[in-house]
């Protein structure tokens, strides 16, 4: 063995990860194989020294006795490694490369079937806005994959077990040499889960997991708003090969309200209000979430003005702040007017109209305007 420090073997810090010397001896490992030095002893020591050295800094126990003893802590005799390739083994140089390089072509040699987590799944749930300003709780049926319970998830008949996949030894992957690379590869008998069923269950056909539909009880909480997702922890499809079940997202959607339009923690409405009532003023009873109140409309106002009603908006789920009610108003024409009707508005326009601009500033301004523009245009 040689007795050159490891770490300057590789290159590393003594305090290096061992992220970072895997990294190191895949950088030797490239540059002094055999098989592209081939006759150079001088590149196959330097391979040797660097395997040795990775052999000890990637195992905890030998990298701890190796810091505190140095290479007394490691020698050979005391079990540490044996023959030219150390603690390699009869492996050699594929195992220790396939574990350094696995992460690259999807395995390491530390083979094995894997338990797979079950899919997420996500649900629509619609909700008036009152449900969503207050929250409620609801049932919903959710279509799933469940954990069989004839073979309980073996996908074998009751009574029989899945045998040992005899292409991969129960692994999941199989290996293939190509030069001095190892890769590992899913199997193609097993498709990965190291198991063979020769008599599968009537159940579920062998796969473990069957489609069922659940009922769920949903907790929705207040303030809730279009686009919010609530986490239903393991209510997902089941796992395969004894994996953890995935997530159920209930994504909310809210139903279109006849009266109110929310924008974040803020509600709009729209509210016709007659001429007379623009004209001279008055007060108008208007609907909230929260009950019924009181707006003032002062004279002489015009259409699409905006009131804002303080505190009458939605307490959000995440900010926790309660926003505003603002109405617009929209001053709306009289229709199907009698002949006497039509003569008062006839006889308020006149009078309107002798106080020129006093009683409609807007409209004299627009005529203004439009003089303007038509004598530029001469």
């Amino acid at each position: 063995m040689s007795q050159r420090d490891y770490y300057e073997i590789l290159g590393v810090a003594r305090n290096a990860s061992e992220t970072d010397i895997k990294k190191a001896y895949r950088k030797l490992a490239m540059k002094y194989h055999p098989d592209r030095n081939a006759g150079d002893k001088s590149a196959e020591e330097k391979f040797k020294e660097a395997q040795q050295a990775y052999d000890i800094l990637t195992n905890p126990q030998k990298r701890a006795a190796y810091d505190q003893f140095g290479h007394a802590g490691v020698d050979p005799s005391a079990g540490a490694g044996a023959g030219p390739w150390g603690a390699a083994g009869p492996g050699g140089f594929s195992d220790i490369f396939s574990d350094v390089f696995g992460d690259i072509f999807g395995g390491g040699r530390r083979g094995g079937s894997r338990a797979r987590r079950g899919a997420d799944l996500r649900y629509g749930l619609s909700l008036t806005l009152e449900q969503a300003v207050r929250g409620t709780t609801t049932q919903i049926r959710v279509p799933a994959l469940e954990i069989c319970e004839v073979c309980n998830g073996s996908g074998a008949r009751a009574g029989t077990s899945p045998s040992t996949c005899p292409t991969c030894g129960g692994h999941g992957q199989v290996r293939m040499q190509q030069g001095f690379f190892s890769i590992q590869q899913t199997c193609p008998s097993c498709r990965g889960t190291g198991k063979m069923i020769a008599d599968a269950c009537r159940e579920c056909h062998g796969e473990g997991r069957v489609k069922r539909t659940k009922t769920l009880s949903v907790k929705v909480p207040a303030g809730v708003d279009e686009g919010d997702q609530i986490r239903l922890a393991g209510e997902g499809e089941a796992g395969e090969q004894g994996g953890p079940a995935g997530d159920l997202y209930v994504e909310i959607r809210i139903k279109p309200h006849p009266i109110f339009k929310r924008e974040g923690d803020d509600l709009y409405c729209e509210m016709p209000v007659s001429f007379v009532t623009a004209a001279l003023g008055g007060e108008l009873e208007i609907p909230t979430l929260g009950g019924r109140a009181t707006l003032k409309i002062p004279p002489e106002t015009q259409t699409e003005k905006l009131f804002r009603l303080r505190g009458k908006g939605v307490k959000g789920v995440r900010s926790g702040h309660t926003g505003d009610l603002y109405c617009r108003v929209t001053v709306e024409t009289p229709v199907n007017l009698t002949e006497r009707q039509k003569q008062l508005l006839s006889e308020f326009d006149r009078l309107t109209r002798e106080g020129g601009a006093r009683h409609n500033p807007r409209e004299q301004s627009w005529l203004d305007r439009l003089k303007g523009f038509f004598g530029s245009s001469a």
